[in-house]
């Protein structure tokens, strides 16, 4: 079974953006942002609740600051159209036209040089790089972080099978702008375009922010052992 300790880095965090889903292969979702001033402080919300889009598929357990799930239950692949369940930290943010005021995260401008890398095969699987500065392209395939639709025009990294990477359980996975409502991802989580922006303006770096992402029946199991706050019905 999963392991119910609470994670350290859930303890340490003061920003929180818990994302329920009904089930596990629901595309749909809520996300509220959560808040606190110090580790043994309770969480408060920050603003209100709203509507994302998961994974064309649904959830999977992904690789993050969590304990594995050693059931024989889901894992999160490479190409599963699932995105992860688990604790992430949330790194950096992206896009084309500027960071948005108040952000508190390191900023990758978003040009036509920027890929993020999802060929298994890559030294450089899972990473976000600058192909000019690199030794030689060895990928057979990569998200372009400037694209002609708005779904990039800003976001943030989710870090997903991270240190290490493990070729194959997934990669290029972050929040950003929906298609459209109610059009599911290939393995993001994604919002109104004001949504994003009020998030990205929000998250800062120096209050170590986390993505927690589960299945109502899963979060109603662990949201006291993982000190979760209560999310709204």
């Amino acid at each position: 079974m999963l392991s119910t300790d609470v994670p350290a880095p859930l303890a340490a965090s003061g920003q929180l953006l818990l994302v329920v889903a009904a089930g596990w292969e629901d595309r749909a979702a809520r996300l509220q942002c959560f808040e606190r001033k110090a580790a043994s402080a309770a969480w408060c919300r920050e603003g209100e609740a709203t509507s994302v889009m998961l994974g064309r598929a649904g959830l999977a357990w992904g690789r993050g600051l969590h304990a594995p799930d050693t059931d024989a239950g889901r894992h999160k692949r490479e190409g599963d159209g699932r995105s992860p369940a688990g604790i992430f930290p949330v790194t950096a943010l992206f896009g084309a036209t500027g960071p948005p005021p108040g952000a508190g995260l390191p900023w990758l401008p978003a040009t036509s040089n920027l890929k993020c890398i999802d060929d298994p095969a890559s030294r450089h699987y899972n990473r976000i790089v600058d192909q000019d500065r690199v030794d030689s392209v060895d990928w057979a395939s990569c998200e372009d972080m400037l694209r002609t639709d708005r779904r990039y025009e800003l976001g943030a990294v989710v870090s997903c099978n991270c240190d290490p990477v493990l070729p194959g359980a997934g990669s290029c996975i972050f929040l950003h702008v929906w298609e459209s409502e109610g059009a599911p991802t290939a393995g993001c989580t994604a919002m109104a375009p004001a949504e994003m922006r009020r998030i990205a303006g929000w998250l800062d770096g120096a209050r170590s922010p986390l993505l927690v992402q589960l299945p109502r029946e899963t979060y109603e199991r662990l949201r006291g052992p993982w000190g979760l706050p209560d999310f709204p019905a």
